[in-house]
């Protein structure tokens, strides 16, 4: 049975589950970079856009000691993720119940996820299945900026959404306006006459640069819009994370003599979303989809 999704707490022996406001979730977002997810240094405000209601903390007597999101995008989609238990907390059955409290948020959605694959077995027992692998790279920003790129923020607003829900299941809207909006972004994208060609955005994260996303017609727009973005973040770490829904994405990280690092499983309840895959050589992020 669904529980209700106005209910602010669930009660599990000791462990009580809340809804996380936005300082939590950078508090979540402190455990992730612990776990060496790297994630960005604006990312609580940009996630907690993409769905107030989508993030639940589990305290413990009052502490904190586990988290986990289930980004509901409309009523048909959605994206589990920051599923973190302190070290010290795990084997006692809390991250089932902070599990199950996303579950039951996420109803008869179709949910996605991206998850380490040694949890693969686990996942498929609340019925998930393997879409296909995604795999992180690293390199260092440099390079010349190509021609024909624009500022994202001169394209209006209305075509940047039009674009990413080719590449996306569902529109985001809330998420995508803080995302190429925060501070210390790189956004650029390439028209073809007054439509997208294609666009890719570099966050700050705790280390270095994380492009994402980065969606494009072609490879070769795709390669403009990395060189871009890439030269404008001349000496640092930068991060990407290819899909093998479009092998093109490895091909071009591998081209610019970027490293992999890991691998994660995408995965899906409902099955594989009806998008453009061919599109995407950068997914968003790891955490929310």
């Amino acid at each position: 049975m669904r529980k209700e999704d106005g209910a602010e707490a669930v009660a599990s022996q000791e462990l009580k589950v809340r809804r996380m406001d936005e300082s939590g979730i950078a508090l979540a977002l402190e455990w992730a970079d612990a776990e060496g997810w790297n994630p960005g240094r604006h990312d609580a405000s940009c996630f907690y856009a993409a769905d107030p209601r989508g993030f639940f903390l589990g305290e413990l007597d009052g502490e904190p000691v586990g988290c986990i999101s289930a980004v509901a995008y409309d009523g048909t989609f959605g994206f589990l993720g920051l599923y973190i238990v302190k070290p010290p907390y795990r084997g006692r059955g809390f991250g089932l119940k902070l599990w199950n409290t996303a579950m039951d948020y996420m109803g008869a959605r179709n949910v996605g996820l991206d998850g380490v694959v040694a949890q693969q077995d686990n996942y498929r027992k609340s019925g998930f299945k393997l879409a296909y692998r995604n795999m992180r790279y690293q390199g260092t920003g440099g390079g010349t900026e190509p021609a024909g790129l624009v500022q994202l923020s001169s394209i209006g607003f209305d075509e940047i959404c039009r674009y990413d829900a080719t590449v996306f299941p569902v529109p985001r809207v809330g998420l995508l306006r803080r995302w190429i909006d925060q501070p210390q972004v790189v956004a650029l994208g390439v028209l073809s006459g007054n439509r997208l060609a294609g666009y890719g955005v570099a966050r700050a994260s705790r280390s270095g640069f994380r492009i994402g996303p980065l969606f494009a017609d072609a490879a070769h727009v795709a390669g403009a819009l990395f060189e871009g973005l890439s030269s404008r973040l001349r000496g640092e770490p930068i991060f990407l994370d290819t899909t093998e829904a479009n092998p093109r994405s490895a091909e071009l990280a591998q081209r610019y003599g970027m490293e992999p690092m890991f691998e994660t499983a995408r995965m899906y309840t409902g099955g594989i979303p009806n998008v453009q895959s061919d599109r995407c050589f950068g997914l968003t992020s790891l955490e929310i989809g």
